[in-house]
């Protein structure tokens, strides 16, 4: 069987492909991204059948590294990193939940949630944390002089980025907006021994200074526009439908910042109809923060041009970000999956992600965004009540304590939290307790 083989390639197409294990980012010709491609016919000597039936024994193996639910697809992925130097944390395969008491509120009951926040650092970075990291590692075997590796972050690749390089025994440096990440993703580079730098900017500030000090090549750059990322992050959508017994759900909402993560999920399906594996594809919708969206203005516009923002301060601070740097990727993937762009207000995203909270679920604030505008196109009709609908939560909500108290406490700014369960102040007196106990449960069931 042909070896598989995948090779760096612009995105604009223009001509010249270049290796994965070189420290390169973007096109030399034109400057503009890069993307992954893989050799389709080498990978096309696989049937459909087979590529399921392999993907399936190894979600039940513990061989390593194939348990991992990004390097059980590896030949899809980075064929060329040796399983030797693969950094896994077994990440990938999170649950699939079904909303059920959420659906049945809003007359979808057939309504998912994909939970990437159930992972080793709490959200969905992992998932192309473990390539670029391997790919990392590959490269320092192979003789290339890499000191460390950086990111720009708003927390949670941060974090994915401390963990991995740990792991592999390589410096990570991050790069964070000063107060404006939660004190919860903070301390996690700061635990796995990366070198936090504390900017006083935002992200868009912390993403222009990353990219001047990675062009000192023996600092490799771990943001999204490193296309390597986007390998791990696309099993997110093969996943999925593997979960489904390998049918394709009607959409799929995702809430979106640097737009790394919609073009992953497009990437990864359309590998799989291209390979045989599916016949349609699902629409999917980009969800934004109202105080941060400039791929929502840009929708509005017919994509005609990407305009920066200045993101103005979010509850759902991983995507506050103004200038996006997947852009040209993400339209790309919006129209070729007839997809919607909407917005979310700071009011709307933390009712949705109480009233998840409500059925069971405990959603960080960025998956409420995308359930504020599920909720939103459901009320329009836009999605149906016989529609299979899922949610990518991208991060637990534990790393988001501040927000989940600010909430119960009402002090969150612009936010009327008619939903709020503050707990009630009695003296230890049995009778008081227990007429508080009968007043309660008479107003919540009545």
């Amino acid at each position: 069987m042909t070896p598989y083989r995948a090779w760096f390639q612009c995105v604009r197409g223009c001509e010249g492909r270049y290796s994965l294990l070189d420290v390169i980012y973007n096109c030399p010709t034109c400057g503009g991204l890069l993307e992954v491609v893989h050799d389709r016919e080498a990978l096309a000597q696989r049937s459909a059948g087979e590529w399921k039936r392999l993907f399936e024994d190894r979600a039940h193996t513990t061989e390593w590294p194939y348990a991992s639910g990004v390097w059980g697809k590896k030949e899809w992925v980075c064929p060329e990193v040796d399983d030797t130097n693969i950094v896994s944390m077994y990440e990938g395969h999170t649950n699939l939940f079904w909303a059920e008491r959420l659906g049945a509120q809003i007359s979808v009951p057939n309504l998912w949630v994909k939970l990437c926040g159930n992972s080793h650092t709490g959200s969905f970075k992992d998932l192309g944390m473990t390539v670029l990291v391997s790919a990392v590692r590959q490269m320092i075997t192979n003789g290339t002089p890499i000191r460390a590796v950086a990111c720009a972050s708003t927390g949670d690749t941060s974090a994915a980025l401390a963990a991995y390089a740990a792991a592999a025994g390589v410096q990570s440096i991050v790069f964070l907006p000063r107060d404006k990440v939660s004190a919860a993703q903070l301390i996690q580079p700061i635990s796995n021994g990366a070198l936090v730098l504390s900017l006083d900017t935002d992200f868009d500030g912390c993403m222009s200074i990353v990219k001047e000090v990675t062009r000192d090549n023996t600092i490799y750059l771990a943001n999204s526009m490193n296309s390597l990322r986007v390998e791990g992050q696309k099993t997110v959508g093969i996943e999925i439908v593997q979960q489904f017994d390998w049918e394709v759900p009607d959409w799929i909402v995702i809430p979106v910042g640097n737009l790394g993560n919609i073009s992953a999920l497009g990437k990864g399906l359309l590998l799989m109809r291209d390979l045989g594996l599916i016949d349609k594809l699902p629409r999917l919708v980009a969800a934004q923060s109202a105080q941060a969206n400039p791929f929502y203005l840009s929708y509005l516009a017919g994509f005609r041009s990407m305009v920066p923002v200045t993101a103005k301060k979010t509850l759902a601070s991983a995507i506050q970000i103004g200038n996006p740097v997947s852009y040209e990727k993400a339209v790309k993937v919006v129209r070729q999956f007839d997809g919607i762009v909407e917005q979310a207000t700071e009011d709307e995203l933390a009712d949705a992600a109480a009233r998840a909270d409500l059925t069971g679920m405990y959603a960080c604030p960025h998956t409420g965004v995308a359930l504020a505008v599920l909720f939103k196109l459901v009320e329009r009709g836009v999605i149906g009540s016989q529609d299979r609908v899922v949610v990518i939560s991208t991060a637990h909500g534990l790393k988001f304590t501040g927000f989940k108290v600010g909430y119960h406490e009402g002090t969150l700014p612009g936010v009327e939290a008619l939903r709020r369960n503050p707990p009630l102040e009695l003296p230890p007196d049995a009778a008081i307790v227990g007429d508080a106990i009968a007043r309660e449960l008479d107003r919540r069931n009545g």
